[in-house]
């Protein structure tokens, strides 16, 4: 059976995004590109929510025009189109982008037969909004964290607002030379 696993980057005091939804908070590094890359052999299928998807969609395809890519993105680029992707959204009129299926309601159903199909697992990339609907659904079965030695202050929290109590258990953590941490759970006690 495929787990449903969040892969987050968040800052030390919860955030997912800066108050515009950016990144460029991330301790980006090559250590923590590697990981990031280990992380990418176990996903069978990447899970979107409407706004991360449009990031993607908007940012992948044009890497193959790009003279200045680079082979890593290149090859990424790749992997992504051709992978299979589900996007979550009630409002998004259609996922036109290559190998995506647009799930509009029936989310805990949908879910569970996804994860009951053979592969490597389903994993949410950032996408707080939706990560949020799903903890609460309690269909998120570990979760992926990168924490950054940053407080923002403010921006799109991962755990705001209505997430109810979960309790974790740890499967692994490695500190890495950028102060950034990795944090690895179970959401099954």
């Amino acid at each position: 059976m495929r787990k449903l696993v969040l892969f987050s980057h968040i800052s030390l005091d919860g955030f997912a995004g800066d108050k515009n939804g950016g990144l460029a908070f991330l301790s980006y590094d090559h250590e923590l590109q590697q990981f990031a890359d280990e992380l990418i052999q176990t996903v069978g299928t990447p899970v979107y929510g409407k706004n991360t998807y449009n990031l993607m969609a908007g940012y992948w395809p044009t890497m193959f025009d790009n003279p200045n890519a680079s082979e890593r993105e290149l090859a990424h680029a790749k992997w992504v189109q051709e992978v299979p992707k589900i996007v979550f959204s009630t409002t998004l009129p259609s996922a036109d982008w290559e190998n995506t299926t647009l799930i509009r309601d029936n989310v805990t159903e949908e879910i569970n037969k996804l994860k009951q199909q053979p592969g490597k697992d389903l994993v949410i990339f950032g996408s707080p909004g939706l990560a949020k609907s799903l903890m609460n659904l309690g269909l998120i079965d570990e979760y992926q964290l990168t924490l950054h030695p940053i407080i923002l202050g403010e921006g799109n929290s991962l755990f705001d607002g209505n997430v109810q109590l979960s309790k974790l258990k740890l499967l692994g953590s490695k500190t890495l030379g950028s102060g950034v941490v990795t944090l690895h759970y179970s959401a099954r006690e």
